[in-house]
């Protein structure tokens, strides 16, 4: 069964990672996906050739989310080229750790720059068409630092807990508009990232979590497609920890 058959998805920082991972997702359930990459020029055509080979619609758009006018852009092309958009992910996002002590302004406003206003960036842009056709869903990646904080992220930890504020605020504000925002927030997820932390770091993680291992980033994935789907039509609002039970 196709969940999202004849919708649109834009998924942003989709050339690897989560964001491959769902994207590859939608496509498998029907979705036509538009995605953005912004230095992985490679992989994102990549990409986008495994998911046309889905027999779906694909583009892959160089683009830097957290630049006001480039997210209004986007958005525009995006419609004009798919004839809508249903499904929003905001998944880019970068980290720049250090202890608050030695942390610079310029690492602070970074993380932030691209995290948190890229978010407001896009979804201020993607909620014009989402009002006209009446329906969206709306999938912010957060993350469990975001719930519980992290010794040496407070920078990411500040933005992930906006994009929770921020999600819940687009629910109350879009419910009437038949608008859903949810969140998603990823534990300990094997992605390219965390694949280059030391084999014993590694096992050190697992051992604290209930389920004794890393998750898969097609997990995170599988449930942005439920939350995307009409199988989530009454959830907003909500943040869903995909985590293993790490935070339980």
């Amino acid at each position: 069964m196709k969940l999202l058959a004849g919708k649109t998805a834009l998924i942003t920082g989709a050339s690897r990672g989560i964001g491959r991972a769902i994207a590859l997702r939608f496509a498998e359930h029907g979705a036509n996906v538009a995605f953005t990459y912004l230095s992985s020029v490679e992989k994102g055509q990549s990409l986008e050739q495994e998911l046309v080979q889905k027999g779906v619609k694909a583009r892959g758009y160089r683009s830097d989310a957290s630049v006001f006018s480039e997210a209004e852009n986007l958005i525009n092309q995006v419609v004009n080229e798919f004839g809508a958009l249903d499904i929003l992910v905001n998944n880019a996002g970068i980290t720049q750790d250090s202890l608050l002590l030695r942390m610079t302004e310029e690492q602070w406003d970074r993380v932030m720059q691209v995290n948190l206003k890229s978010v407001f960036a896009l979804t201020k842009a993607a909620i014009k068409p989402m009002i006209k056709q009446k329906n969206g869903s709306i999938i912010n990646l957060t993350s469990v630092v975001g719930i519980r904080g992290n010794a040496g992220q407070a920078n990411y930890a500040a933005s992930k807990a906006g994009m929770i504020g921020f999600t819940k605020s687009v629910a109350l504000e879009l419910g009437s508009r038949n608008i859903r925002a949810n969140a998603i927030a990823p534990g300990f997820i094997l992605t390219e990232m965390t694949g280059e932390l030391q084999e014993k770091l590694r096992e050190e993680w697992e051992k604290s979590i209930p389920l004794k291992r890393s998750g898969q980033a097609e997990e995170v994935a599988d449930c942005a497609v439920f939350l995307a789907s009409d199988m989530a039509k009454y959830i907003t609002g909500q943040v869903i920890q995909v985590d293993g039970g790490m935070l339980t």
